[in-house]
């Protein structure tokens, strides 16, 4: 027989990127006394990965608990940025509602469509937080028809339209249901859950199903499958199937060897769960997204969507420059292997194969950003390795025409940088759908564009609009093919010798260009040293030096005025490479390289391209 669960709320944070959903969850658990009176919190304790710190963006949803007045709220914090929108779509079917959280200066951005359509179509109760109404330029009223207006556009129904509004200043910890009226806390924002998010049901006299959501992982235990219990109750020790969905065939027997729940941001091991509640489960080695774990009587699978498809790809390859092996710690091609497999247990979005050499990996996944966060997660772990430039995963349909990822780009510019923005963007087969004034002086355009045409656009980008444009993109679908795209490529500076920068070598090479490096850096044949402004590459030799005449002493090098060289960021220098350069990936150095070091073969290669 079916019945509600009234002691328990299961609730996502859903948002986009920066609207201040992960500082939410912070105030929550402090008011719910998750946290000791004199206890020292970290802001934003959801982003426990150093990145995720760093860039202030969630990668990873993070799961969390709170009680209040008898009520255990379990609650979800999930990613806003889109390359990790296959995360949101998954943790949605753990929950019978939402928290959609708005800037109430930004209003609705192109992430809140996507997070609200996902849990529009689940039937989802949804609250409505306009957040940041502390701002000096908030302006909240304007927020909310604007809120609605996306409710309508996403075709919600009479319910769905009448959810209910809360005005809140997350940093300041305060929630209202009416902006005159002021208040000290999140009352307001708990009341609202217990009335409005529906309390889960199901069948606790049925067999047991519960439905993988998400996987965590920790070394001492291995996968951990994280999952509402849908119907039955699970216990410690039980036997369980696992059964899937999408794979009809897989039908595995296993035994549950640990329970937890969660508690604030603790994992506490319970004997057993009913109906409602969401448990993480260890000592499954072979747990995956979207599995279903039944009593063995009458296993049966919950339905579950297919994670999104990867849309671009780039190759992972062991370092073989002059340089290899001096910096990193983890440098072969097994430990390569073994941490790109690894990133599977808990990426459901990544694809790694292996290629025709042992020494390379094909990685796929749904953006620039998705790629360049596990980049940068293993530089930090002591990897050192190569990677090639990004290109876009293309499909072919029935009748055999090429098909290419296509996106919607939201651009908000100054007024004065609009015309560069266009100009840029329709060289790049992006077609300008809406043009429109929002506050601040601003305008925003919305685009429709091929992936590729966005490979290496961002630093343009930057540079075009001063640094104060605004760029959001969101995977729309599969497209015919849009043709070839001229980029207006810059050529590189490559070093012609081995050694160490030289002033004197470095002040002769910076009349071609602008430098990526300076004296006393190592460099050898092959490695791209900086750009030119022209079309094609250039040889330099920065490491000579000057040949010294009873007259002419060394140190008159001192007077040689050298223009600062370029940093570039990982993201930049990902951008930056062609597809016949690698980036040389280390703990502590990023280099780009001619893929072909040597510069007679690599003239050949040339040669043998251009002219078929």
């Amino acid at each position: 027989m079916i019945q509600t669960r009234e002691d328990v709320r299961n609730v996502a944070i859903i948002a986009h990127v920066d609207h201040g959903k992960t500082t939410l969850v912070d105030e929550l658990l402090k008011q719910s006394g998750v946290f000791r009176e004199n206890q020292e919190v970290a802001e934003r304790v959801m982003d426990s990965n150093a990145i995720e710190r760093e860039r202030g963006i969630t990668i990873l949803s993070k799961n969390t608990a709170v009680m209040y007045k008898n009520t255990k709220i379990n609650i979800i914090d999930t990613p806003g940025h889109a390359d990790f929108g296959g995360e949101v779509e998954r943790v949605l079917k753990m929950v019978n509602g939402v928290i959609l959280v708005v800037d109430a200066f930004e209003g609705p951005m192109p992430q809140t469509k996507f997070v609200l359509k996902k849990a529009l179509e689940l039937d989802l109760a949804v609250i409505v937080c306009i957040n940041k109404i502390d701002r000096p330029e908030a302006r909240p009223e304007a927020v909310v028809d604007e809120v609605l207006e996306l409710f309508l556009d996403l075709d919600a129904n009479d319910e769905q339209l009448d959810c209910p509004f809360v005005f809140a200043s997350a940093k300041n910890g305060s929630a209202t249901l009416n902006l005159t009226v002021k208040n000290k806390d999140m009352t307001p924002l708990f009341e609202t859950i217990l009335e409005h998010i529906p309390a889960p049901t199901g069948d606790p006299e049925a067999g047991t199903q519960v439905l993988i959501s998400t996987i965590d992982y920790n070394e001492y235990v291995g996968r951990i499958g994280v999952g509402k219990v849908d119907n039955g109750i699970i216990k410690v020790n039980q036997d369980v199937v696992i059964v899937n969905h999408h794979d009809p065939d897989k039908m595995k027997k296993v035994k549950v060897s640990k329970l937890y729940e969660y508690d604030g941001l603790n994992k506490v091991e319970v004997k057993e769960a009913g109906i409602g509640s969401i448990v993480a489960i260890s000592g499954i080695s072979d747990i995956h997204i979207g599995d279903t774990l039944c009593s063995p009587e009458a296993p049966s699978a919950i339905p579950f969507q297919k994670i999104s498809e990867p849309t671009i790809a780039m190759h992972f390859m062991v370092n073989d420059s002059p340089l290899a092996g001096q910096e990193g710690k983890y440098v072969t091609s097994r430990h390569i292997k073994d941490r790109l497999l690894r990133e599977l247990n808990t990426d459901v979005s990544l694809r790694v194969e292996e290629t025709d050499s042992t020494d390379s990996f094909k990685v796929s996944g749904r953006g620039e950003l998705h790629l360049s966060v596990l980049i940068e997660n293993m530089r930090r772990e002591g990897y050192e390795f190569a990677v090639s430039k990004a290109e876009v995963i293309y499909k072919k349909d029935e009748k055999g025409k090429l098909l290419e990822p296509m996106e919607s780009v939201y651009v908000d510019v100054p007024e004065e940088f609009t015309g560069i923005v266009i100009e840029k963007l329709s060289i790049r087969k992006a077609e300008l759908k809406n043009m429109y004034p929002i506050s601040g002086g601003y305008t925003r355009l919305e685009f429709y564009m091929p992936s590729r045409g966005l490979i290496g656009y961002r630093g343009d980008f930057l540079t075009d609009t001063k640094g104060n444009g605004i760029m959001n993109t969101q995977f729309e679908d599969y497209g015919p093919y849009k043709g070839d795209i001229q980029f207006r490529k810059m050529g590189s500076l490559i070093a012609f010798e081995a050694g160490e920068a030289i002033t004197y070598g470095l002040f002769n090479a910076q009349e071609r260009g602008q430098l990526f490096i300076g004296p006393g850096e190592k460099v050898y044949p092959g490695m791209v040293v900086g750009q030119t402004g022209k079309a094609e590459d250039i040889e330099v030799n920065v490491c000579k030096t000057k040949h010294l005449t009873n007259t002419r002493s060394s140190s008159a090098d001192e007077a040689l005025r050298l223009v600062p060289k370029k940093i570039m960021s990982l993201e930049q220098a990902l951008d930056f490479i062609d597809t016949d350069e690698l980036l040389e990936v280390t703990p502590t150095s990023l280099r780009i390289r001619k893929k072909i070091l040597d510069p007679t073969m690599r003239k050949r290669a040339n040669f043998k391209k251009n002219n078929g």
